[in-house]
């Protein structure tokens, strides 16, 4: 929900725009990303320019949690929170996740490759060869699984559980 004042609408009139899925998932990324360190959420609302409100926030820092993109400790009486992997590494994973959840894997790869631009798919493949070949480039943290052959989650290491180790106290016992 929209966090601006409520305006009153004509009856009859259409209901205000709704933002794009993960617009606000995006945006508290962002502003995890450029912090030097953890955030409370009454800091990511200051560094959104305050066009949230701190329940918005948290709602959306509880949820990111739960998903395994950021870890929270102990900050007072709240947490302070921190993104478990860059904007690359959250996409790799993301992709991951998806091609996980198909029984199919060859046909979801082969359909993806399907649509890759000419300079994508020559990267992907000059990627391929490298870890295939020479090993991984440094920039490139990859992992294997034994018979996927798959690329690693980014480099964080992280579990099928989310990667927090999340207590079903909602603690994550992770060091940020």
């Amino acid at each position: 929900m929209p966090e601006t004042p409520h305006t009153p609408q004509a009856p009859g009139s259409p209901p205000a725009p709704r933002r794009p899925a993960g617009e606000l998932e995006a945006g508290v990324l962002a502003a995890l990303w450029a912090a030097a360190g953890p955030l409370s959420p009454a800091e990511v609302q200051g560094a959104l320019g305050g066009r949230l409100a701190r329940t918005t926030v948290t709602t959306i820092l509880t949820r990111l949690h739960g998903k395994g993109a950021v870890t929270r400790t102990r900050a007072g009486r709240g947490y302070a929170y921190s993104p478990i992997q860059d904007s690359a590494g959250l996409t790799a994973r993301r992709m991951r996740s998806e091609l996980d959840k198909q029984d199919d894997r060859g046909t979801a790869l082969a359909r993806f490759v399907s649509q890759l631009t000419s300079e994508d798919e020559r990267l992907l493949r000059s990627l391929l060869d490298e870890v295939d070949g020479l090993g991984a480039p440094p920039s490139v943290s990859w992992g294997r699984e034994s018979g996927s052959g798959a690329a690693a989650d980014g480099g964080d290491g992280a579990a099928a559980d989310g990667g927090d180790g999340a207590a079903a106290d909602g603690g994550d016992g992770a060091a940020p």
